[in-house]
């Protein structure tokens, strides 16, 4: 259990952050979890997998791909342990796998979708953007990238090195100059924190802003999602928790403490309604916002029932 406590602080914490790296390491810690597992009856077995699966799923509320991954990974049928214990071991390694082979596939499909001469903007530090983004420029097509800080805890930092090397021309921009610099940009590439039924794309908070300045300007916005980031619980009218994250991200709590009239809001995503999306690259191809239900429906496989 100490394993499994530490992976899920490190997601809470974002010391493990992005959607589809706290997914895999979720999957990562139940397989680990199960493995070693000591126990005798199916009962104990069910409830220690069920409370691990909880303890993870509560760490970031808006990550969809979290208790997606958690899901398909404690995925077990069997009434013996041993058979149920090899369940798990095999779907969370199956899962993994599949994530990895997604980051390619969306790369390969989205890079077509990228112009010789593109100047591509993204936001926050997404895998699967960037994996469109450098297979493009492996592909020889010449680019330049405009990166946001994606403040406040500067994911862009990470985004600009990753791009720094492969050797893509890239400037670093503040989040309020997106709007700004919208009419150098052909196209806009963002991830995915979660995708509801309807369409529309949760993501790093100021992902919207980016969407409207691209809609006034006339320029594509595509977003990059493997299908594990869709959300069948937008089926039934769930909705997707935004997650509040703590105050000392925005201001020294040093500071904060003098200003008693003063109180810091610092929401981690927002929501981009399907509108102002122009595609969706997914590891099962291109498809419009409106084709979100059909995901889940296919890809995913939940039964309403199961939400």
């Amino acid at each position: 259990m100490k394993k499994v406590e530490d992976i899920a602080e490190k997601i809470r914490t974002m010391e493990i952050r992005g959607a589809g790296r706290i997914a895999k390491a979720a999957a990562g810690a139940i397989r680990d979890y199960a493995a070693e597992l000591d126990v005798v009856s199916m009962g104990e077995f069910d409830t220690r997998i069920r409370d691990v699966s909880d303890l993870l799923i509560s760490t970031r509320p808006t990550a969809v791909s979290l208790p997606n991954a958690v899901k398909l990974a404690s995925k077990y049928s069997s009434g013996n342990v041993e058979e149920a214990r090899q369940e798990i071991i095999e779907s969370a390694n199956r899962f993994i796998e599949q994530a990895d082979r997604a980051l390619e596939l969306i790369g390969k499909i989205g890079a077509r979708r990228i112009q010789d001469g593109d100047v591509i903007m993204t936001h926050c530090n997404s895998h699967a953007a960037l994996s469109i983004i450098t297979t493009a420029f492996e592909e020889g097509k010449d680019i330049k990238v405009l990166a946001t800080e994606s403040r406040p805890r500067r994911q862009g930092l990470l985004t600009i090195r990753h791009l720094n090397d492969f050797g893509i021309p890239t400037s670093l921009i503040v989040d309020s100059a997106v709007r700004y610099h919208m009419k150098e940009v052909d196209k806009v590439v963002v991830g995915a924190d979660a995708i509801a039924a309807n369409g529309a794309l949760v993501n790093k908070i100021g992902t919207s802003q980016l969407a409207l300045a691209a809609h006034e300007a006339r320029k594509s916005f595509m977003v990059a999602a493997e299908t594990y980031k869709f959300s069948p619980s937008t089926i039934v009218g769930n909705p997707i928790e935004i997650e509040e994250r703590a105050a000392e991200e925005v201001i020294d709590p040093a500071v904060l403490a003098e200003l008693p009239h003063v109180q810091v809001k610092n929401p981690a995503f927002d929501f981009t309604p399907s509108e102002y999306i122009d595609m969706i690259v997914t590891d099962v191809g291109i498809i419009p916002p409106a084709m979100a239900y059909t995901v889940i429906r296919e890809h995913l496989g939940w039964e309403l029932g199961d939400l």
